[in-house]
C-alpha cells in the first residue's frame, strides 16, 4: 500500500497555472510539476470536497484546468470529527479565523489517516514554527498528524 497524500488546493494551483514571472513562484511551479510527473504515482492521492470548492473559484478557464486535474482523485469524507478538530485548531489560535479552511484541510487529513498533507501554503500549513503545536493538538485529540510538507520535500533524491 502506498502512502496517502492529501493534495491541498495550492498544489493544484501551482501545477496548472501559467509560469510566473516571480522567481520563487516559478520555482515552486516547476517543483510541483516535477513532483507530479515523477513522484505522484508513488502515492495514493486524495482530496476533499473543500479542495474542489476552492479550485472551482476564480477565472473559469483556470478553474476548469484545476478541476480537470482533480476529477480522478478520490474524496476523503468530511465528518463531524474533522469539523471539531478544525474548530480546536482555530480555538487554540494555531490557524487564524479568517483562514478556517486551512484548519479544515489539516483536520480532514488527520481524521482520515492521511500520511502527508501536500501544500504550498507555508503561512498556515507547512510552517515550521507551528508544526510542533499543530501536531500536539492533533495527538491530544487522538489522531496522528500527517506530515505537512511541500512537493520538494517529497521528491526522491538519487545519489
Amino acid at each position: 500500500m502506498n502512502p496517502r497524500v492529501y493534495i491541498e488546493t495550492s498544489v493544484i494551483i501551482y501545477l496548472t497555472s501559467r509560469p510566473s514571472r516571480d522567481l520563487v513562484v516559478a520555482a515552486h511551479q516547476e517543483l510541483t510539476r516535477q513532483w507530479w510527473e515523477e513522484r505522484s504515482d508513488k502515492f495514493d492521492l486524495v482530496i476533499a470536497e473543500l479542495v474542489l470548492i476552492e479550485a472551482g473559484k476564480g477565472d473559469s478557464d483556470a478553474a476548469n484546468a484545476r478541476l480537470t486535474v482533480l476529477k480522478s482523485l478520490p474524496l476523503v469524507p468530511a465528518t463531524d470529527a474533522a469539523q471539531n478538530l478544525a474548530e480546536k485548531l482555530l480555538a487554540d489560535h494555531l490557524v487564524p479565523e479568517q483562514a478556517s479552511a486551512d484548519a479544515l484541510h489539516i483536520a480532514l487529513a488527520a481524521t482520515n489517516g492521511v500520511d502527508f498533507l501536500l501544500t504550498w501554503n507555508c503561512k498556515h500549513l507547512a510552517n515550521a514554527l507551528l508544526r510542533k503545536r499543530i501536531t500536539a493538538i492533533i495527538d491530544q485529540e487522538g489522531y496522528e498528524c500527517p506530515v505537512i510538507c511541500t512537493p520538494d520535500e517529497l521528491l526522491e533524491i538519487h545519489s
